[in-house]
């Protein structure tokens, strides 16, 4: 546990800011390393993008770029970034001065990109009102899923992530029968009971994540967001790999059998996109891996 980013495997926070960045047109490397190093990680997550790896001539295995996926009249859309940082807290306040203090101290290198505010709703549940994660992978489970143990100790302790930002329609979706949202989600809202006669669409069977072959196990770390009486979810997933995410939206899309989640009928992401999320060593970010190119 020394050498993992902690804010990846312990609870939800009360409250969140997101941050991404893009890197400055006239960055240097080495300014670029010294500002990763300067990041508080104890109640931060942060994650490296693929174009900010590419700028190192870094390589590290397994990761890529989100693909754009289209089926229909779905659209997953990619919208990678350099950096992206997911700032945890029980107070507001503090992750908006948290938040200005790191735009600041990553400005000598990165630009800001976008911030989005999030929070736990009613004991961790969507803004739709049900429960968001059930089955998460948890304790030891969770460390396998989420976290690479590695022969290389650069990589051991780091994590890949998948960032999404999904925006649902609730007036469509209030104007759905009880029985009608049950069975997209797949679960009874009142007690969380999985249904025996949820439809293939429902969201629970498609993304069952032992039905796959291999098993798809990932760690959702998901938080509601709302701005200007819109809202949705921030989704998060952590993995060793991508394979589980990708395997997973393939068949949401309707790619692998034709059949598409019911959560098109209310939802859409807006943006997505791929990280690394490097180890730690002494209370920093491990960038022994990026460093590793400069020698």
């Amino acid at each position: 546990m020394d050498n993992i980013q902690l804010g990846i495997l312990r609870p939800l926070p009360v409250q969140a800011c997101y941050l991404t960045f893009e890197l400055k047109p006239k960055a240097d490397t080495q300014t670029i390393l010294h500002c990763l190093e300067t990041i508080d990680i104890k109640n931060n997550v942060t994650g490296i993008g693929a174009s900010l790896l590419k700028f190192i001539a870094c390589n590290i295995t397994n990761m890529s770029v989100m693909p754009d996926l289209t089926s229909g009249d779905i659209n997953i859309p990619s919208t990678p970034t350099a950096l992206w940082c997911w700032l945890q807290d029980d107070d507001q306040g503090k992750l908006l001065h948290r938040a200005r203090q790191l735009k600041n101290q990553l400005s000598p290198a990165f630009n800001l990109a976008s911030t989005l505010d999030a929070y736990q709703h009613d004991q961790g549940k969507d803004l739709t009102g049900y429960e968001d994660g059930t089955e998460n992978p948890e304790g030891e489970n969770a460390k396998r899923a989420a976290i690479l143990s590695d022969s290389n100790p650069a990589l051991d302790g780091s994590s890949f992530v998948a960032v999404q930002l999904w925006q649902h329609n609730f007036d469509t979706f209030e104007s759905f029968t009880s029985q009608h949202q049950d069975h997209i989600i797949g679960r009874r809202l009142r007690d969380n009971e999985e249904l025996d006669d949820a439809p293939e669409s429902a969201h629970v069977k498609r993304t069952a994540q032992e039905s796959y072959s291999p098993e798809a196990f990932m760690l959702r770390r998901s938080m509601p967001w709302s701005k200007d009486l819109k809202g949705g979810l921030q989704f998060v997933a952590f993995g060793c790999s991508f394979y589980a995410f990708e395997a997973q939206m393939k068949r949401m899309t309707g790619t692998e059998d034709g059949v598409i989640d019911g959560l098109f009928q209310f939802s859409q992401p807006h943006s997505g996109a791929y990280y690394w999320c490097p180890p730690t060593r002494d209370n920093q970010l491990n960038i022994d891996a990026l460093r590793s190119q400069l020698k």
